[in-house]
């Protein structure tokens, strides 16, 4: 793995070093090297300007938002005032997008909605105005704002990406059935609850029902990318088949990747049955291979993750409670939750976990 290259501060005009990535490629010539560090500087620069650039236009949507609510609370401007000042602001500004009547409005909502919580006001302004916008539309209570802004924030979502997690009910899901894992695991690494999930949602591989192991490690392979953005950004894809050797026999893991943050190999077998006790075997097998032979002085121990068509959570408790493995059993789904379903199910999950009036 690379390491990011230190260098001058920004305003400095000695030398500095080439970002990462910008080493001089197999086959490049010294003066193509040089110009590709120029190219990797002024990337660079563009990125921070458009962050820069992003801060400010939130901030100045939060500014029109607390301006609109003083107005409206002083002077009882209506929404009949607003679209006047809409109207101003084209004719003022020819050119300028993004203040239309509804967007006013929503500038309004947004100030509304975070002003008085110092936890999340700092997250809105490093979040493109698109995406709050996605989360203050979509989210129906606190709770499931909080999740997306701080979710958004930590994985980089893309705008994509971000309408595909709502899409797919993360945080119901996250909320009603949070990661199993064994107690070994807990131990080993406290981070790996935020790190993993008790399902993936695999909707995008547009797999035939039934389906075999193969069909699903193909259509994975296939979808590489989508994979790597349901597991979380700090997975890093290292192969397929990966082949261990113990004795005189080689075994073949699904699928191996790092994860950075973890700072560990992860293996990943496919079932496409039930979670059964007995799959922990060949895993715990794969895991003790790494750990002896392919792990680094510097890493941590192996994790694994049994990934199923489904299980029942009972027999997964069962399963790991003794077990001194750092494993855990995930299901993968092809269909998007049940909205209704769900949604009934988080209302029983915040009626159970709201303290009891006397």
């Amino acid at each position: 793995m690379k390491k990011a290259a230190s260098g001058k501060s920004a305003g400095s005009l000695a030398p500095t070093r080439a970002p990462a990535g910008s080493a001089k490629a197999p086959g490049q010539t010294a003066e193509e090297g040089a110009f590709a560090e120029v190219v990797s500087l002024i990337r660079a620069a563009r990125g921070r300007a458009l962050q820069a650039a992003n801060t400010e236009m939130v901030g100045l949507y939060w500014r029109l938002g607390e301006y609109l609510h003083h107005k409206i609370e002083a002077d009882g401007w209506a929404k009949g005032t607003v679209v006047k000042l809409a109207a101003y602001i084209a004719l003022r500004e020819p050119g300028r997008r993004g203040f239309s009547p509804q967007n006013l409005w929503r500038m309004r909502q947004f100030f509304e909605t975070y002003r008085d919580d110092v936890k999340l006001s700092p997250l809105v302004r490093v979040l493109p105005w698109t995406h709050n916008l996605i989360i203050l539309v979509q989210s129906k209570r606190a709770e499931e704002r909080e999740f997306y802004l701080r979710m958004a924030v930590q994985q980089r979502w893309g705008k994509r990406e971000l309408e595909q997690q709502f899409r797919s009910a993360l945080f119901e899901r996250a909320v009603l059935n949070p990661p199993k894992l064994s107690t070994a695991l807990r131990e080993m690494q406290p981070q790996a609850s935020s790190q993993f999930k008790d399902g993936y949602m695999l909707d995008f591989l547009a797999l035939p029902d039934p389906h075999s192991e193969a069909d699903l490690h193909q259509a994975l392979l296939q979808n590489l990318s989508r994979f790597l953005t349901e597991l979380g950004p700090d997975f890093c894809y290292i192969s397929s088949e990966y082949l261990v050797q113990v004795g005189n026999q080689d075994f073949a893991i699904d699928l191996l990747f790092f994860h950075r943050g973890l700072n560990c190999l992860e293996a990943i077998e496919l079932k496409v049955t039930a979670f059964a006790p007995e799959h922990l075997g060949k895993l715990n097998f794969y895991l003790e291979a790494l750990d002896r032979d392919v792990r680094k002085l510097h890493e941590n121990p192996a994790i694994g993750v049994l990934l199923c068509a489904s299980k029942d959570s009972e027999v997964v408790e069962y399963a790991l409670s003794r077990t001194l493995s750092s494993a855990m059993v995930a299901e993968y789904r092809t269909q998007l939750p049940d909205k209704a379903m769900l949604a009934a199910k988080l209302h029983e999950f915040y009626a159970l976990s709201s303290p009891t009036l006397d």
